[in-house]
């Protein structure tokens, strides 16, 4: 058992320097982009710490508090259910049939708690940020089921484990080749998840301010930079495994995991902002007829 906690508590601090690492790289790689110097790629470690150690006199509802807790929660539920290393034990992995389900749960359950947050903020536009959130995320959702349901279907589990195995047989096993439209609706389906361009509605810097970015501060905002990184690392090692065939080893891991995170930072770079009608029209129509034709060609 205390090997399984130590074991547990490496993993969470590993993705979390790992989630923290991909931040900077990506703020570095869109100031380049952008014909600037941009901050050095560890500056989200130096922001963790200094906002852990600050102290903080607003006072909200006990949702506002909670919400951090809820993102952290999420992402090291997802975290923990992903095989991140097949085949490699010195990482957690909660492994049972049906994993895959409470995997999509987890994946909401931070969403809602930061929701519910932003609600509790007191914010004069928290209100307007989780409506337009919820909003693209019921559409976004609706896609990325429907593929979860083409990989049931398919390959007949709903194990990550075994989805990760049914690929094994090199690139041409590997869910991005056994089913490219359910693929190309997932990959969409990410940039929302990853609050990208074109699709950064929740946040939408030009435009609304939203609670927990304007009002959380101190420690509390460090919790939220901390469960964002982990969470950003638990959905990256996700689709890693249930389309690109998982990792055998740390240099696979993290050359897929490193493309992936920098697929939405250059789509981030080259899109502007959908607003809120075209974000929800879009979503829902191309990622979802993409897995509702997947579905039907599984099925038949």
């Amino acid at each position: 058992m205390a090997v399984t906690i130590l074991v547990a508590f490496a993993t969470a601090v590993l993705g979390l320097c790992y989630g923290l690492l991909l931040g900077g790289i990506s703020r570095k790689v869109m100031a380049r982009i952008h014909g600037r110097i941009g901050p050095p790629v560890t500056q989200n470690f130096s922001d963790l710490v200094k906002l852990f150690f600050k102290r903080t006199a607003i006072e909200h509802g006990g949702m506002f508090w909670l919400a951090p807790m809820f993102r952290l929660t999420g992402g090291l539920g997802v975290l923990f259910l992903v095989p991140i290393v097949v085949g490699r034990f010195s990482v957690v992995n909660i492994s049972f049939a049906g994993d895959l389900l409470l995997v999509v749960y987890f994946m909401f359950f931070g969403c809602l708690g930061m929701a519910l947050g932003a609600g509790d903020s007191g914010h004069p536009h928290a209100v307007m940020a989780v409506s337009r959130g919820l909003a693209q995320m019921s559409t976004y959702e609706l896609s990325f089921s429907m593929v979860v349901l083409v990989l049931a279907v398919g390959l007949r589990t709903l194990n990550i484990g075994d989805i990760v195995a049914a690929q094994s047989g090199g690139i041409g096993q590997w869910n991005l080749v056994r089913y490219p439209f359910a693929t190309a609706a997932a990959m969409i389906a990410f940039l929302p998840m990853q609050m990208a361009y074109p699709f950064s509605i929740v946040l939408a810097p030009q435009e609304i301010p939203i609670g927990p970015p304007t009002e959380y501060g101190s420690r509390f905002l460090s919790l939220m930079l901390a469960g964002r990184s982990i969470f950003g690392v638990a959905k990256l090692v996700l689709f890693m495994n249930l389309f690109f065939g998982g990792a055998s080893n740390i240099a696979d891991l993290v050359m897929k995991t490193l493309l992936l995170y920098l697929y939405p930072v250059f789509v981030s770079a080259v899109f502007p902002r959908f607003r809120l009608e075209q974000s929800v029209r879009f979503l829902l129509v191309v990622p979802t007829v993409l897995a509702l034709v997947e579905l039907i060609r599984v099925i038949t």
